[in-house]
């Protein structure tokens, strides 16, 4: 079975650092997309960030230049290093994996959560003002 496991939430001052973990069992991460999405309350799931199988990795505009998305390969977890955070970047973070060659998958397609068969329960990340 493929399973994601996401880790390393909580409280953080406004422009202190997190890393969160998503530890993948069934598959191997090389070989699919993952995804990071966030949920705040009240708020629609949106997608943070994306590392394609191919290497290439996309950042929602929110985002960019702050948190920086990675894998490692003998650890099967692909990681989601925050940086400067904000209080609006307080939500709970999901990963999610798709099996994806097709270079139709672009940016758009990568941070949506229509195009993900596979997610992993959240972890809520909190930013103090």
């Amino acid at each position: 079975d493929v399973q994601l496991q996401a880790s390393g939430g909580g409280l953080v001052q406004a422009g202190g650092s997190l890393r969160l973990s998503c530890a993948a069992s069934g598959f191997i991460v090389d070989d699919y997309s993952v995804g990071w999405f966030r949920q705040a309350p009240g708020k629609e799931r949106e997608g943070v960030s994306c590392i394609r199988s191919n290497g290439n990795t996309y950042y929602a505009d929110s985002v960019k230049d702050r948190f920086t998305i990675s894998s490692d390969n003998a650890k099967n977890t692909v990681y989601l290093q925050m940086s400067s955070l904000k209080p609006n970047d307080t939500a709970v973070y999901y990963c999610a994996a798709v099996q994806y060659s097709d270079n139709s998958f672009n940016k758009a397609r990568a941070l949506r959560t229509f195009e993900y068969d596979y997610w992993g329960k959240g972890t809520q990340v909190t930013v103090s003002s």
